[in-house]
């Protein structure tokens, strides 16, 4: 979305409507923005939202009639297929212009392209009268069949391409690693994390490796690239609609969210968790997951639009262990919660579970004094100056010889379920929790 005071001079004027309809006079142009844009006949000062809304869909409907005319009109016997009826670029005064691609790299483009339009009918209407190119040959060149070979040859789109996906932990842990996952298959990747700074620097790495589809330093959420950093609070409900909001404006909308967010908080020497921690455990596993859940449908709804959401249980929620009861028993009832919101928000949103057990590697849960703790617990020899990556070793490896696979679990092995419940690879799968635990047999359904 652009709204800076050059658009804004042109959509607001008296002569947008007329110039809008003429459309572009450049080939490379509307080979990008299409013949013309759609222009909303709306005036700020004197209508709402909702007139807006309406306005626009009576438009997006009489633009597709109307392509769909031009199509018709100017076809050949050999003219390639009608392609996608709708606008790339939409006028509304008051507020500026909106364009559309297959990504944001490709959004931005098109504005690229029609800003450079904007700038010829105006120079155009300082001397004379702008002069769109003749409809019939506006067409030959927009199917042209060398065009059209061209685009036939476009190597083929990603998986996830065209998807925005929310990923909430995104600052460390299974979160980075599942970011990182998913933009690997052609995603938009919004990273979250309670510590922006984290959020932040999970979506800079994204970025600079993949290079493409970063976005304009300084100039808005509007304007933001392959990737982007929030802060949300996901145990508060306003916290978390600011940021979904903040995702819209972003990138309209959004398709799955993944919920890597948790906390574990170990009970003392006699087995006592204090009141204040059991309900942070419970606020952060549970409701959290709720909130974000309950917040996200009513955009899901208004989208109109079938999405995924993800959440992160435990191997724990099975197998009880000595130590974390409040951890343990919160996975259980995030289980359940799993169940529950695949009825709730069905048929709309499919709602999956991930259940790892033990990460140890590049999780924020495991810092060097608990690791110390967990092996001094299950008298693993160690030293006090022992490097801390050789800790993690150990613990890593004790963990995984209780599997089956005996093998350490990685934050990279949750990723790949995470990718796999957002993509349309198990479409008809709801309601249900992925294990990724090495083959832990004390989890074994009973």
């Amino acid at each position: 979305m652009q709204d800076d005071e050059k658009i804004l001079r042109f959509v607001n004027s008296n002569d947008a409507a007329r110039l809008a309809e003429l459309g572009t006079s450049c080939p490379d142009h509307f080979l990008r923005t299409k013949i013309k844009p759609l222009y909303v006949d709306w005036n700020p000062q004197t209508e709402n939202a909702a007139a807006l809304q309406a306005k626009l869909a009576t438009g997006l409907e009489a633009y597709r009639e109307d392509y769909a005319e031009y199509y018709e009109t100017c076809k050949h016997d050999n003219s390639p297929a009608m392609r996608d009826a709708n606008p790339t670029v939409v006028l509304i005064p008051g507020i500026g212009m909106i364009a559309w691609g297959k990504d944001k790299s490709e959004s931005r483009v098109t504005a690229e392209f029609y800003n450079c339009a904007v700038e010829v009918m105006r120079g155009a209407e300082a001397i004379d009268r702008y002069i769109s190119l003749p409809q019939q040959e506006a067409f030959d060149i927009e199917y042209w069949l060398l065009e059209e070979a061209k685009l036939q040859r476009m190597p083929a789109e990603k998986e996830l391409a065209r998807q925005v996906i929310i990923v909430i932990g995104a600052g460390s842990g299974i979160g980075k690693e599942t970011a990182h996952r998913l933009v690997k298959d052609g995603a938009h990747v919004v990273c979250v994390d309670l510590n922006a700074d984290a959020a932040a620097a999970t979506a800079k790495e994204i970025t600079d490796k993949y290079g493409l589809g970063i976005g304009v330093a300084g100039t808005g959420l509007s304007n933001c690239g392959l990737a982007i950093g929030l802060a949300a609070n996901i145990t508060d409900r306003v916290s978390i609609r600011r940021m979904l909001d903040d995702v819209a404006i972003a990138y309209g909308g959004f398709d799955s969210i993944c919920v890597t967010a948790g906390i574990f908080v170990a009970s003392d020497t006699s087995g006592h968790i204090p009141d204040d921690k059991w309900a942070l455990t419970f606020n952060i596993n549970v409701t959290g997951s709720y909130l974000v859940a309950d917040e996200a449908f009513k955009t899901w709804k208004a989208q109109g639009l079938r999405g995924q959401l993800v959440l992160t249980t435990s191997a724990n929620a099975a197998v009880a262990k000595k130590g974390s009861l409040a951890y343990d028993t919160s996975k259980a009832a995030a289980n359940h919660l799993v169940r529950e919101l695949a009825m709730e928000l069905s048929p709309l949103v499919r709602v999956n579970g991930v259940a790892p057990a033990t990460v140890v590697q590049g999780s924020a849960m495991f810092p060097r004094d608990r690791v110390i703790g967990s092996l001094a617990k299950y008298s693993i020899p160690y030293t006090d100056d022992e490097a801390t990556e050789s800790l993690v070793t150990k613990l890593a490896q004790f963990y995984a010889d209780r599997t089956l696979t005996k093998a350490p679990i990685t934050p990279a092995d949750q990723a790949e379920a995470y990718f796999i419940l957002v993509s349309q690879r198990l479409s008809k799968t709801t309601g249900q929790i992925v294990t990724v635990d090495g083959g832990l047999h004390e989890a074994f359904l009973r």
